[in-house]
């Protein structure tokens, strides 16, 4: 098992927000990625945690060929853009949005006078060439949600053999991994395997036992095996 500390990145970020860029897979980045970053798993291939400026924004930009999840951890955002527009995204919330060969543009803005975070994730989609979707998701209170992957029959999330589970655990919760995973730890603290883990730490290993020690949010990424 290896563990990567968000703060052991470089700071950098774009427009009006900073950003620790955690993944930044050869596949899409190569030559290109930060020192320090690590390869994705499956087709999951970027992870930034993302701080946006009081009243900040992302700017408009497109993305295309791509699966963009976006993870409210602190405040909210306002989006604008082809998807969806005028949707609000606050804690707690995740919203995917799917590009495909159609593409889509979008902004996201702070519309706050605080600062606010979000992790937004990447993943490459299995066939090219699809319709611009979206989905939304509200996260239980308590216990893990699937946001994205999964068998082409199920409508609740879009598709794929990368699997990506998203939610909130409390003190005294087990988890137990028998398969190669990447795992983040947004907020909260954890025993990984007998190592401490706390916010901002990538997990990444072939097995997991994570004991939960304080109230945790955090981000699963798998395969289907």
């Amino acid at each position: 098992m290896k563990i990567l500390h968000r703060d052991d990145l470089k700071l950098g970020g774009f427009a009006g927000l900073k950003e620790h860029r955690l993944v930044m897979d050869n596949s899409a980045f190569s030559g290109r990625s930060n020192p320090g970053t690590w390869q994705g798993i499956g087709r999951f291939i970027y992870l930034a945690d993302a701080q946006f400026n009081p009243l900040g924004d992302t700017t408009m930009h497109s993305h295309k060929e791509v699966d963009v999840i976006s993870v409210m951890v602190k405040g909210r955002v306002s989006h604008e853009g082809s998807l969806e527009h005028g949707q609000s995204l606050e804690a707690g919330q995740v919203q995917v949005q799917r590009a495909g060969g159609q593409g889509f543009s979008h902004n996201e803005i702070n519309p706050d006078k605080t600062k606010n975070r979000m992790i937004q994730l990447w993943v490459l989609p299995e066939k090219a060439g699809a319709c611009a979707d979206y989905k939304f998701y509200e996260l239980p209170n308590e216990g893990m949600m699937r946001v994205y992957g999964g068998d082409s029959s199920n409508d609740d999330t879009f598709s794929s053999r990368t699997l990506i589970d998203v939610g909130y655990l409390a003190a005294g919760k087990k988890v137990n991994i028998q398969q190669p995973f990447l795992m983040y730890i947004t907020k909260g603290s954890g025993s990984a395997n007998g190592e401490m883990i706390t916010e901002g730490d990538l997990v990444k290993g072939d097995s997991l036992q994570l004991d939960i020690k304080e109230d945790t949010m955090i981000i699963l990424i798998k395969e289907i095996i």
